[in-house]
């Protein structure tokens, strides 16, 4: 009876010992992994993470020089009598972004005058969209009647600065202190399926606060549409 003691008692000692050694080991796995994790996020350039988040409201937005479908470089900076700006990544093709056309011309016709344009970007990588080219762009622009600048982002850099993730995808930018200053992300109304089915004009609406003076009551809503291709 002793001698089987004896072994029961080393046999507990024994997995203890195992246990604390595993314990040990975890933990230190564990420290390994949250010190590789912080290295990595260490590593990163704050640059480098705002363009991976892309802008949140009240940012500011960086200026860009753009292909136009005519040839033209196009900036920000070429409005410098403009309020701000009605941003909007699109492309040729999606069904969402075809079923916004219209109602981008409608908007540039209704701001532009007032100090808001519309400035419209292709964020597509053509080699994986074929039907978004710059040549299908040029087409486009002309098959919808554009009224503003259809550019394209050939570095597809542009669209992940902002944090675009689809067509059509809506940034609306107001001039404060010769700084574009994002006050609206987000959907250009209530349905982007059909526009006779419209109920709330959610970029307009926010427009029309800031000609007023007044602050944008709704600041984001969910861009729907296609995924941007990359």
């Amino acid at each position: 009876m002793k001698t089987l003691s004896k072994y029961l008692c080393m046999a507990v000692l024994a997995f203890l010992i195992f246990g604390l050694s595993s314990c040990k080991n975890e933990n230190k796995k564990q420290e390994e992994v949250t010190s590789g994790e912080k290295v990595e996020v260490a590593m990163a350039t704050p640059t480098e993470v705002e363009t991976a988040k892309g802008y949140s409201i009240g940012d500011e937005a960086a200026d860009f020089k753009l292909k136009d479908v005519d040839g033209d470089m196009v900036s920000l900076s070429d409005y410098p009598d403009a309020k701000g700006f009605v941003v909007i990544f699109t492309c040729n093709t999606c069904p969402f972004a075809v079923a916004s056309e219209e109602r981008m011309v409608v908007l540039d016709q209704e701001f532009k005058g007032k100090g808001y344009p519309v400035i419209a970007i292709n964020p597509n990588n053509p080699e994986v969209q074929p039907d978004d080219t710059y040549e299908l762009m040029q087409d486009k622009a002309k098959e919808a009647g554009f009224t503003f600048p259809y550019l394209y982002d050939e570095s597809q850099t542009i669209y992940a600065k902002y944090g675009a993730t689809k067509t059509p995808h809506v940034y609306l930018l107001n001039k404060e202190n010769n700084k574009n200053i994002v006050k609206y992300i987000g959907a250009i109304d209530d349905n982007v399926r059909n526009a006779d089915a419209v109920k709330d004009r959610f970029l307009a609406n926010a427009i029309n606060e800031l000609l007023a003076g007044k602050e944008v009551t709704v600041k984001e809503t969910k861009a729907i549409g296609c995924t941007v291709k990359q």
